[in-house]
């Protein structure tokens, strides 16, 4: 349990720098000189480097021990934390947050498969759960102490701070991960590892992955006008409502771990029924703020619990050649939040409305069950098993 902690804390540290950025975002824009939709890149940019560069850096480094490459990560998201402290412009920051990024997204795809690889096969969600609880932690409490500290000492006693949580990440690896996390595989081709991709649980995985983000973030993307404008809520209330739906994201992990060690696919295909089902109820209460408030923590703990079992599933099928597969994992997220925005973008201007996000989210969501169902229904008539993972060398 010690090593999944470490592994956590790092989750934790990437995930606050990716998200506290927003709530910075302005006093950023006015200590670089730039306007805030400008300073918005520094969001974008860092999603982009997640999902192009994360892939790239995990596959030429795949002949490192993952110990090794994983320290290698921390140390880099540590310098990249002190050097975003003392950005002098605008460019110099976006290029540093790129450069991080990129280190973001190679660390949860090598954290993974190092995580299933110390539990026992029937644990495996459960150490996935961990790791993606760095995640959602990170915005019940990261994101909000790292936005006061901002709001107190300005935005670069955020990133200081930033750097010290990399220093006891980069520790806490160091001292608990086991000598034995060993190599990446390295005598698996690059070949073998696109040849994985083709496996049906794997692709279809990676729908599934797609179909959440739309239903998760074509909405939150938006909520707080949402909540503003449809529900009615005061202002100062918004922030209590994203809290609860944080908490409902980091109960909603766990549940997914247990489930995914349970009935991996039954559970994840009465979950996306369910969130299609929530999705629907949030469309029908969203003028009325106490259900409003409910459906919405629903929501966001069912997010979470579906993302368990997809990454699970996997990391299991490509238990032979996990590389890139593992690394295409936050890669999906990121590729998956871009368009979802984008989606919900193109409905608000097509003059559709903010009730109309929900509903975009439910037929994903129903897409998505159709897209599991036939997967389990073809993998129990092949009578398909998960391949025995590559012994490292």
């Amino acid at each position: 349990m010690l090593p999944l902690i470490a592994l956590f804390i790092a989750a934790f540290a990437f995930g606050t720098t990716e998200f506290v950025i927003a709530g910075v975002l302005p006093q950023v824009a006015n200590g670089l000189g730039v306007s805030i939709p400008t300073s918005g890149y520094l969001i974008s940019g860092y999603a982009t480097g997640i999902a192009v560069g994360g892939p790239l850096l995990a596959l030429a480094t795949k002949k490192l021990s993952r110990k090794t490459l994983l320290l290698g990560l921390a140390v880099a998201f540590t310098i990249g934390q002190a050097a975003c402290a003392l950005a002098p412009d605008f460019a110099s920051m976006l290029l540093l947050r790129i450069a991080v990024a990129v280190a973001h997204g190679a660390y949860f795809g090598v954290a993974m498969v190092v995580a299933v690889g110390l539990v026992p096969e029937d644990k495996r969600g459960m150490a996935v759960a961990v790791i993606l609880s760095g995640l959602t932690v990170s915005n019940v409490i990261g994101v909000p102490a790292g936005t006061a500290i901002g709001n107190l000492w300005g935005w670069r006693a955020t990133f200081w701070v930033m750097c010290a949580l990399g220093v006891v990440a980069t520790a806490a690896m160091l001292a608990l991960l086991p000598r034995t996390t060993g190599s990446s595989s390295p005598s698996v081709s690059f070949a073998r590892e696109v040849r994985v991709l083709a496996r049906q649980q794997v692709w279809t995985s990676l729908i599934l992955m797609l179909m959440l983000m739309i239903g998760q973030f074509g909405l939150f993307t938006y909520i707080t006008p949402t909540l503003l404008e449809v529900t009615g809520l005061d202002e100062g209330l918004v922030p209590w409502v994203l809290l609860l739906n944080g908490v409902g994201a980091t109960l909603g992990v766990f549940l997914g771990g247990k489930l995914s060690d349970w009935k991996l696919m039954p559970s994840l295909i009465t979950m996306l029924a369910l969130q299609a089902a929530t999705l629907a109820v949030i469309y029908a209460v969203s003028p009325y703020p106490l259900p409003m408030v409910v459906a919405i923590v629903i929501w966001g703990g069912l997010n979470f619990a579906i993302g368990t079992p997809i990454q699970t599933r996997i990391l299991a099928w490509t238990a032979d050649a996990s590389n890139l597969a593992s690394s295409l994992i936050p890669s999906g997220f990121n590729v998956g939040i871009a368009l979802a925005a984008s989606l919900g973008a193109a409905m608000l201007n097509s003059g559709y409305g903010y009730r109309s996000l929900p509903v975009v989210g439910a037929m994903a969501m129903l897409v998505a069950v159709a897209v599991a169902l036939a997967s389990y229904i073809s993998e129990e008539r092949s009578k398909a098993t998960p391949p025995v993972p590559a012994a490292a060398e």
